[in-house]
């Protein structure tokens, strides 16, 4: 007996459906629940360095850190700053679990992403999230990073693992550190999974927020000694520097 109507045609057409921009509720101008005048007003980065993305008053330049010591990942790829609004929209993702804020964000990741492509920007072959630690994830409920990274992997026809990377070690909140107790935060405080084959791969990490890069560098760092062939970083937004507005 089949409890359900059998039904071949499509339950929803999204696509067909008005949608209100999720910023200022007006009507949206495409598929996407955002207006045209406001992802335009989006604080968009704009001239920054050519590998970690900090903002910088003139294109082509690579920043001071990064000349005195090259990261391990090869480029940082963010569509914008972490200002407002942006910022007030990952953190209702991030911490209020406004999901459909992160899908947005997220989609239009995926926009920037595969123009970039189209330009001179090298696909990856797997994305992975930036592990989150146990305690925050239980208290949380979700990783954003790994959620993203599903989106971006839909959108993109890229492949995504979560579980290549863990975090072995819970560590205090990085937004509490300066750099360089950043950097001694994270010693030690990620693995690669059992069996996990990177070598002579190129990998994307994916999250939400680039600040100092302590993060990406433990990561990239750890997939480069397992012979990863090139790592790039992909995130929402990049901070400007410490006491820098964007």
């Amino acid at each position: 007996m089949r409890c359900q109507p059998r039904y071949e045609g499509p339950v929803y057409i999204w696509l067909k459906n008005k949608q209100s921009c999720l910023l200022c509720d007006e009507p949206a101008d495409g598929i996407q629940p955002v207006c045209t005048a406001c992802e335009t007003e989006l604080p968009w980065l704009g001239d920054h360095c050519l590998t970690c993305a900090l903002p910088l008053p003139a294109a082509g330049l690579t920043c001071g850190q990064c000349l005195r010591r090259p990261p391990a990942f090869e480029q940082v790829i963010a569509p914008w700053t972490y200002s407002f609004p942006l910022d007030s929209l990952i953190t209702r993702f991030k911490h209020n679990a406004k999901w459909p804020f992160g899908r947005l964000l997220a989609e239009l990741l995926a926009e920037f992403l595969q123009h970039r492509f189209e330009e001179d920007l090298r696909r990856p072959e797997l994305l992975i999230p930036v592990p989150l630690a146990n305690r925050r994830l239980r208290q949380r409920g979700f990783n954003q990073a790994a959620m993203l990274a599903h989106w971006l992997s839909d959108a993109l026809e890229i492949p995504c693992d979560e579980r290549l990377l863990l975090r072995i070690q819970d560590t205090d909140a990085q937004q509490d550190l300066n750099a360089e107790a950043r950097l001694k935060n994270l010693r030690n405080a990620f693995a690669l999974a059992p069996g996990a084959d990177v070598k002579d791969r190129h990998l994307a990490l994916v999250d939400d927020v680039l600040t100092t890069g302590a993060t990406a560098q433990a990561l990239a760092r750890l997939l480069m000694d397992a012979g990863a062939a090139r790592v790039d970083v992909y995130c929402l937004a990049r901070t400007p520097k410490p006491g820098e507005t964007p």
